[in-house]
């Protein structure tokens, strides 16, 4: 996760334990909690626990479990509105009950000295009629559908509809969108944002020359290609400031059928016209991570390589993170960790696989 405006505030032996200045935040460590992705923040990891795409009370205690004084957490996936569902039970912030619902999980990570972003997405056509209001068509970048996928889980082969591909002037009401989850988070207390612009979720559609077919403004050459994304930057940052706003990418990565003839090129592109825009960090997915079943987690040592190494300022966790929720002490002493239960990610049970992974004081 390469950051900008920040400082070193300290320098332990561990790379990753080492304090560090996130702009106004001050973390106490590199390792952030993304609640479902590759990161030693928490990183975002996408739970299906939030019945009807409410935030239920059992995630107060997963997400303040993982918290430590100082540590930068990120929620899971959320969608900005009904049509940017794609999974059951995944939580949303377009709603008053919604942001209501959120605003007790952020109180409990906060009484932890938590800082706490919301990560903001749109499936785009990684969706069927099932999850869409109406029963309506997904949309996209284009109306080419996606092939059948088998998940994680190895069981009930997933289908998808085909898309409706967005027309021109649809596009600033999805930007708006985000927008107004952007504020939609901060009035639940989020700390900030992060956008998820990777994983071929909609932003990725419109990134990658592989699925973006348009011959408007919105297609073709690559500054176009990059438009739809970096205005939902704009739109963000002019809402709750840059300072509050971060962004999640993967250009080298080919999820649902997302690839790029030229990811360098797409990514340095993207960096560069992220730097107008101030915002606080860059949450990049690293090339060797090309599809979902080659996720997977930095050990400790990687981990503390690419921070020593300059490759990084912090890295977000999620899998072993899930597992470990107590993950960074676990990290300072170099403890083992517990085994994640793949067969429990997805599952709707709002204790098991999700807050009965035992702490390291409970396995020794």
């Amino acid at each position: 996760m390469a950051t900008t405006n920040q400082a070193q505030v300290g320098g332990p032996t561990s790379p990753l334990l080492a304090p560090y200045k996130l702009g106004n935040f001050n973390l106490s460590h590199r390792v952030s909690f993304a609640s479902f992705c590759c990161n030693f923040c928490v990183a975002p990891l996408t739970r299906q626990r939030s019945y009807r795409n409410v935030p239920q009370p059992h995630a107060i205690l997963y997400y303040s479990q993982r918290t430590s004084n100082g540590g930068l957490l990120i929620s899971e996936a959320t969608g900005i509105s009904d049509t940017a569902q794609g999974y059951p039970d995944t939580p949303g912030i377009w709603t008053k009950e919604q942001v209501e619902a959120w605003k007790p999980i952020v109180d409990a990570v906060h009484a932890k000295g938590g800082i706490f972003f919301c990560q903001i997405w749109h499936v785009g056509r990684v969706s069927n009629t099932r999850s869409q209001p109406n029963g309506q068509a997904p949309i996209s970048s284009t109306d080419e559908p996606l092939s059948p996928q088998l998940p994680s889980s190895g069981i009930d082969i997933i289908e998808y509809t085909p898309p409706r591909r967005l027309r021109t002037d649809e596009i600033p009401q999805i930007v708006n969108d985000f927008r107004l989850a952007s504020r939609n988070a901060m009035e639940a207390g989020f700390d900030g944002v992060e956008i998820h612009g990777a994983h071929g979720y909609l932003i990725d559609q419109f990134l990658k020359d592989e699925v973006n077919d348009r011959t408007d403004q919105y297609g073709g050459s690559m500054e176009n290609r990059c438009r739809f994304a970096l205005e939902v930057v704009e739109a963000v940052v002019n809402e709750i400031g840059g300072d509050k706003v971060g962004i999640r990418l993967s250009p080298f990565a080919n999820y649902s059928e997302s690839g790029d003839s030229g990811p360098e090129a797409l990514g340095l592109y993207l960096a560069n016209s992220l730097n107008k825009y101030g915002i606080l960090y860059c949450h990049m997915v690293e090339p060797r991570m090309q599809t979902d079943a080659e996720k997977s987690d930095f050990p400790r040592e990687d981990g503390n390589d690419a921070v020593a190494e300059g490759r990084a300022d912090l890295i977000a966790y999620g899998r072993i993170f899930l597992a470990n929720p107590d993950l960074p002490k676990r990290f300072e002493l170099n403890a083992p960790l517990n085994k994640y239960n793949r067969e429990t990610f997805y599952i709707a049970d709002p204790v098991v696989g999700y807050i009965d992974y035992p702490f390291l004081e409970a396995t020794t």
